[in-house]
């Protein structure tokens, strides 16, 4: 996994002001309650969901402006927002736009490589970008299907998210071996994502094969053991388990057990 993946430092920081003030736009639309429970994590509520996803923003600013180089949890810092806020959409709001503010301008101040601590293998502030760029964009997701307003995600965002998952998984898998992690070692099956609706100059396709030695992935078109075929944007969700398979706009060609098999057992650690 790198630090920068396709996008650069720039493009990380700008999808982040971008999405920051995309989930604005849904905590201060009209007639969306932020106790609305949030379908894809049914133990949230909105307001709980928004709450973590601008906690984690914070807690990344916090660790690249301090230049940490070890790991510090992040219920040791102070990252949520005061009792002020609570169930207040405006409040809500200007301390999500606080939040985007800090981080980003503290990640254009750091650049690409400035050592902080990271994981997945690694350790500079671009990593943190990226990594902050699809946290935003996948509980961006959960946020606005639990408001019920359409989603959109650019599609060099969204394709670089599932470079990065299958990163993660592939990370997690080699150097933090689970129960559900092993079970996805084997021969002979691959995974197909196809999305329909791109130019041929993004290659939104991937192959994702289950060896004896864990997961390997690679982008491209290539016949596999099941395909996964839909418009990029419900390609992306289904992958992280955000849409069900059968939503309507998906296809699932081959043998379905295998992907429902991924699905159950694909996760960050």
């Amino acid at each position: 996994m790198t630090s920068l993946g396709v996008l650069g430092h720039e493009r990380y920081c700008d999808a982040i002001e971008t999405q920051v003030r995309q989930l604005r736009d849904v905590v201060s639309s009209d007639g969306v309650e932020l106790s609305a429970t949030v379908p894809t994590c049914p133990d949230w509520s909105l307001e709980r969901l928004v709450r973590h996803t601008g906690g984690a923003l914070r807690w990344a600013e916090l660790l690249v402006r301090n230049r940490v180089q070890e790991y510090t949890p992040d219920e040791n810092t102070p990252l949520a927002p005061g009792p002020e806020v609570k169930s207040d959409p405006a409040a809500l709001d200007a301390w999500l736009a606080e939040t985007g503010e800090m981080l980003v301008g503290t990640l254009r101040e750091a650049g690409p490589d400035v050592k902080v601590w990271g994981w997945a293998g690694v350790l500079n502030s671009g990593f943190w970008a990226r990594r902050m760029t699809h946290e935003l964009a996948i509980h961006r997701a959960d946020a606005t299907l639990a408001a019920g307003l359409p989603y959109e995600v650019d599609p060099d965002v969204a394709a670089d998210a599932i470079d990065e998952w299958l990163g993660i998984v592939e990370y997690m898998q080699r150097t933090q071996p689970h129960d559900a992690a092993r079970e996805l070692r084997g021969t002979g099956r691959s995974i197909h994502l196809h999305a329909t609706d791109t130019s041929p100059e993004l290659n939104a396709e991937w192959v994702v094969e289950l060896t004896e030695e864990g997961v390997v992935w690679r982008r491209g078109h290539e016949k596999a053991t099941v395909a996964l075929r839909g418009p990029l944007t419900d390609v992306l969700l289904a992958f992280y388990r955000r849409l069900p398979l059968d939503g309507g706009r998906l296809e699932v060609l081959g043998e379905r057990e295998l992907l429902e098999f991924w699905l159950e057992r694909a996760t960050f650690g």
